[in-house]
């Protein structure tokens, strides 16, 4: 698979991820593109705590995931690695 399609592949893989996030909490999850990577963040809400096993069979899509918690919110987050993503050089 060349660049320009693998690019495509990973950017529609972390919409319809996003898309499945956002019905399951009922928030916007926010996505953002790292080096070498398009992270994806949505708040933890009562909905998504309801669904909570299948909520982490979403983030387990990801290459690697978590959730941050503060005081006031828990973030689940999760990345998805995409080589035709320009990394800086070291």
């Amino acid at each position: 698979m060349g660049p320009d399609r693998r690019r495509y592949a990973v950017r529609a893989a972390a919409s319809a991820i996003a898309q499945q996030l956002a019905e399951l909490t009922g928030a916007p999850p926010v996505i953002t593109e790292e080096p070498g990577a398009i992270r994806i963040e949505v708040t933890v809400t009562d909905q998504a705590l309801s669904q909570w096993t299948r909520l982490l069979a979403v983030l387990a899509l990801g290459t690697e995931y978590g959730v941050h918690y503060t005081s006031r919110e828990q973030t689940a987050w999760l990345r998805i690695e995409d080589s035709t993503i320009r990394r800086p050089r070291p």
